[in-house]
């Protein structure tokens, strides 16, 4: 019996020696960086809604950051926020620094929702933490400005793919679907 128990105890460590280390259950017990270079922390987002968006500054989906901003602005105080990683993984559409990323969408669509540095949304070894998190959805990004509604506990409970307006009734009732619920 002892020599069982210790075969099933290994048999358990082996299992768990498989997962990840920082295996995530939250959207928001993941960490990134800011895109001016600041650590950041997805659990200051936790008990709000937040809609992640892969984002590109030279892309024919760009005019969304328009209502991206909008929605940011309407919602804010409901408890929602918009949260955009920038990704070159799309025809090269995002080539920019992080500076260059910055002051474009500063400037050209006053873009005041957190902006993180970019990543790589595409499974391998080099995808980045946030988008293995939100792959294992079973839906990752076939191009920029594709969408998740992460609700208030870091559960993803929507996607949308890029042709998915800000503006579009579908999304925004996953979002207010998202708000409503505790």
């Amino acid at each position: 019996m002892t020599r069982t128990f210790a075969l099933s105890v290994l048999a358990a460590i082996a299992v768990v020696a498989t997962l990840p280390a920082q295996q995530a259950m939250s959207f928001y017990d993941l960490k990134t960086t800011t895109l001016d270079g600041k650590p950041a922390d997805l659990a200051q987002y936790k008990g709000k809604v937040s809609l992640v968006v892969n984002v590109a500054s030279k892309c024919g989906y760009t005019p969304q950051y328009e209502g991206l901003e909008k929605l940011q602005r309407e919602m804010k105080a409901k408890g929602f926020n918009v949260l955009g990683f920038p990704s070159n993984d799309f025809g090269g559409q995002e080539p920019g620094t992080a500076q260059e990323i910055a002051t474009f969408c500063k400037l050209t669509y006053d873009v005041t929702f957190p902006m993180f540095e970019k990543v790589v949304t595409r499974k391998g070894t080099a995808q980045s933490p946030i988008y293995t998190f939100l792959g294992n959805s079973g839906k990752l990004p076939a191009w920029n400005f594709s969408k998740y509604v992460v609700d208030k506990q870091g559960r993803i409970v929507a996607f949308f793919e890029s042709s998915v307006t800000p503006e579009d009734p579908a999304l925004r009732a996953a979002i207010a679907k998202a708000l409503a619920s505790s």
